[in-house]
C-alpha cells in the first residue's frame, strides 16, 4: 500500500506538471512606441508585411494611442511602396473617415490621390482611374489649400484633365477616320467646353475645321481656321491653319 500511496503521489504530480506544458501564458502586448519602432524599422528596410503587422498591432491594442493614427497611415503607406493599391486605398479612406482634422490629413489625401495617379492607363485604354485621380486632388485643394501638397495636386489636376482630353480627341478623331462626322464633332465640341486650357486644344480645332469642311460648311471652317491660326501661331496646327487659309485665298 506504501507503494500504492507513493505511485499516485507521483501520477499526480506528473498530471499537474503536465498541465503547465499544454497551458499557454497570454502574450504580453507591447507598449505602442515599442510596436512603432519596430514598424518603421521594418518599413527602412522594405520588409512591408512585417511593418505593417507592428503597425495594425497598434490599431488593434492601443487604439487610443497618440500613436494609432499614424500607425493607420502607415499601414497604407507600407502598401503604397508596395504597389499593392487597392490595400492603401482602403486604409488612407479609413483614416481619413476616422481623422479628417488630424495634422498630417492632408499628406494621407496626397497619398490617396497618388494611389490612383500611380496607375494611370494609356490614352487609348479606359481613363476610370484618371477621373478618380482627379477627384481627389481635386479635393486636397478644396479641403487643405493650404498644404504643402496643394502646388503639386493643382499640377496633377491639370495633368489629369490633359489626359481626359486627349481621350475624348483620340476617339473623336477614331469617329472621323471611320466617316461618323456627327460623333466626331460631338465629341470635339466636348473639349472646347470641357477641357478649354488643355494642350489639345489647338489640334481639337483643326480637326473641327476639318469635320465643316467635309460636311460643306465652308464658312464655319474657314472661321476656324481663322480662330486657330490667330490664337495659336506657335502650334504645329495654327501654322497648318494658316497655310489652309493662305491656299483658299488664292483660289
Amino acid at each position: 500500500m506504501a507503494f500504492a500511496r507513493v505511485l499516485g503521489g507521483a501520477l499526480t504530480l506528473l498530471l499537474l506538471g503536465g498541465c503547465g506544458i499544454f497551458t499557454q501564458r497570454p502574450e504580453a502586448i507591447p507598449p505602442a512606441t515599442e510596436l512603432y519602432e519596430r514598424g518603421e524599422y521594418e518599413l527602412g528596410r522594405r520588409r512591408y508585411e512585417d511593418a505593417r503587422t507592428n503597425f495594425r498591432r497598434i490599431v488593434e491594442r492601443h487604439p487610443e494611442s497618440s500613436l494609432a493614427p499614424r500607425a493607420r497611415f502607415l499601414m497604407g503607406e507600407a502598401s503604397y511602396r508596395e504597389a499593392e493599391f487597392d490595400k492603401a486605398i482602403t486604409e488612407f479612406e479609413a483614416f481619413l473617415s476616422l481623422y479628417p482634422r488630424h495634422l498630417i490629413a492632408d499628406l494621407v489625401q496626397y497619398r490617396l490621390a497618388m494611389s490612383y495617379y500611380d496607375q494611370l492607363k494609356p490614352v487609348e485604354q479606359d481613363q476610370g482611374l484618371t477621373v478618380k485621380a482627379l477627384e481627389q486632388f481635386k479635393r486636397l485643394v478644396k479641403e487643405y489649400p493650404e498644404s504643402r501638397y496643394a502646388p503639386d495636386a493643382l499640377a496633377k489636376i491639370d495633368i489629369c484633365l490633359g489626359r481626359l482630353a486627349q481621350k475624348e480627341l483620340w476617339v473623336a478623331t477614331y469617329y472621323y477616320n471611320q466617316g461618323n462626322l456627327a460623333a466626331a464633332r460631338q465629341r470635339l465640341q466636348g473639349i472646347l467646353r470641357d477641357y478649354p486650357r488643355t494642350l489639345v486644344v489647338p489640334e481639337t480645332l483643326f480637326l473641327l475645321a476639318e469635320v465643316n469642311a467635309k460636311e460643306g460648311l465652308a464658312d464655319e471652317a474657314t472661321q476656324t481656321f481663322r480662330r486657330l491660326a490667330e490664337e495659336y501661331p506657335y502650334t504645329e496646327w495654327g501654322r497648318r491653319a494658316a497655310q489652309r487659309l493662305k491656299v483658299a485665298t488664292q483660289r
